[in-house]
């Protein structure tokens, strides 16, 4: 069992520093300073772990993630046994540990009156202990069951599917219509989030257990959704939600104004290798980021390397408190103000802004923005206050509000495949659509989401394809198509 009295003896919570700003933001290296990393620090934080008879934790991780175990075995040194435990829920927790905003942790029993346990950073330190350690290897199925899946699209929900499908002894292959694979992963989170280093050993780790994956392939264009039905015994949509939602104001034509996810896409291309052709570029601009979600963050960090001017992120809402509030008490996962590398690393923040015109110049590019104070009315919608409209210079807008769904048009009318009122995919709560045979996980069946729901999914629709194909199934199902998300 846990040290009983490791939460009163170890009070502080420590975790990794980051390096310094002025030094990362020279490279596009993961913010976090490996020269700290302590493994008499980590045994030390994982024993402040209280190992309830109830662990909250567990309620606040859609994957059911065996926390309180796992936190015992690093306080103990056993490496090895940490990370089978930790891979019993979570086919990838190099990318939980790195990029999930950890709803576990503001469930954490401990957090009641002291900082909770630091979760993520143990969890990342487990699977990077284990790649290190070469202890992460394929896992060969014995047996086929001469059973064939297509999975479309190779973010998480897409790899962890597909994955659990394959070990399973089903012959699995994975579209993805970008060149390289990760989905939003690879070409949506910056490297100094997530060094792709990450997806390819993983990806490595999967080809060797028999996945098979063909990128460059776009389905509903290269292969019609009925022509890739016609071929597999299962079809998982696994596409994620990528339609960027718009911010149709006056202006919005300049030239200069772009989604942010082009915008990453672009610049992970670049960190990459390769040559992108007219390239949307800060350097030397003033960059104006509409939206403060996790995207508009991404989009700060990447245009203070390439050499901004300057970064302002406006936001239309109000700034969330510091501190969890009243109304949303243990164990909730807060709305709290976040601070995230990025925002650390420069720029400036405004709040209660709403942009109500882009302006440009002579030449048809965008040189301003008018914004006014947002006023929150009685009905809870919010609108500019007139008369406190004034002007912020811009050479450079990245729209970063979120997205409305996933791309529906081509597998509606290619498969029939039904459409719910929110423009989402249609599914039951076992992942399946209308259509037989057609499953779907994911941001494309719940909308845009955490990277820990996305695995949760993939693994729970998994389940749902096995058991399809063979009657029965031995896979682990966390989650259900119809369980609510624990962050709007």
């Amino acid at each position: 069992m846990a040290d009983p009295r490791g939460f009163l003896k170890h009070r502080e919570r420590e975790t990794p520093a980051y390096r310094p700003v002025p030094v990362r933001l020279l490279d596009w290296k993961e913010v976090r300073d490996d020269l700290t990393r302590d493994e008499p620090t980590l045994r030390r934080q994982a024993s402040r772990c209280m190992d309830c008879g109830i662990p909250f934790c567990h309620q606040g991780c859609p994957l059911g993630n065996i926390i309180p175990e796992w936190n015992d075995l690093v306080r103990e040194g056993q490496w090895d046994d940490a990370i089978e435990r930790l891979h019993a829920t979570n086919n990838f927790p190099e990318f939980t540990g790195r990029i999930c905003p950890a709803p576990c942790e503001t469930s954490c029993v401990l957090g009641i009156n002291q900082p909770p346990v630091t979760i993520k950073n143990i969890e990342v330190e487990i699977i990077d202990h284990a790649f290190e350690r070469g202890t992460v290897i394929p896992h060969i199925p014995q047996r086929q069951t001469g059973k064939t899946i297509a999975v479309v699209g190779s973010g998480p929900a897409g790899l962890a599917a597909a994955q659990q499908l394959t070990r399973a002894g089903h012959t699995v292959r994975v579209y993805e219509k970008d060149d390289r694979l990760g989905g939003l992963l690879r070409y949506g989170v910056p490297d100094f989030k997530l060094d792709k280093l990450h997806i390819e050993r993983r990806i490595e780790q999967m080809d060797a257990e028999g996945t098979r994956f063909r990128t460059g392939v776009e389905i509903g264009k290269d292969i019609t959704w009925d022509e890739l039905r016609a071929r597999y015994d299962a079809v998982l949509v696994a596409t994620g939600a990528p339609a960027p939602r718009d911010l149709p104001v006056p202006g919005r034509d300049l030239d200069g104004i772009h989604y942010a996810m082009p915008y990453l896409h672009q610049g992970n291309q670049a960190v990459a290798g390769d040559e992108v052709p007219d390239q949307v570029h800060a350097r030397g601009k003033h960059v104006i980021v509409i939206g403060g979600g996790d995207t508009g963050s991404d989009c700060i960090g990447t245009a203070l390397r390439q050499g901004a001017a300057s970064v302002t992120t406006l936001a239309i809402g109000k700034q969330l408190p510091m501190e969890r509030p009243d109304g949303q008490p243990w164990p909730t996962d807060p709305r709290v103000h976040d601070i995230s590398s990025s925002h650390e690393e420069g720029g400036t923040r405004e709040f209660l802004a709403s942009t109500v015109e882009f302006v440009g110049d002579e030449h048809g590019h965008v040189r301003s923005l008018k914004v006014a104070t947002t006023q929150y009315n009685p009905d809870g919608s919010r609108t500019p206050t007139p008369g406190t409209e004034r002007e912020v210079p811009a050479d450079l807008v990245l729209i970063a509000m979120g997205f409305t769904g996933p791309e529906t048009e081509e597998i509606q009318s290619q498969s029939g495949v039904a459409i719910t009122d929110r423009g989402q995919f249609q599914r039951g709560a076992d992942y399946a659509t209308n259509v037989d045979g057609v499953f779907v996980a994911g941001d494309a069946g719940r909308g845009a989401s955490l990277v820990v729901w996305a695995i949760a999914e993939g693994r729970a629709a998994a389940a749902a394809i096995d058991e399809y194909l063979l009657g029965s199934t031995e896979l682990p199902s966390p989650v259900t198509a119809h369980t609510q998300a624990i962050r709007a």
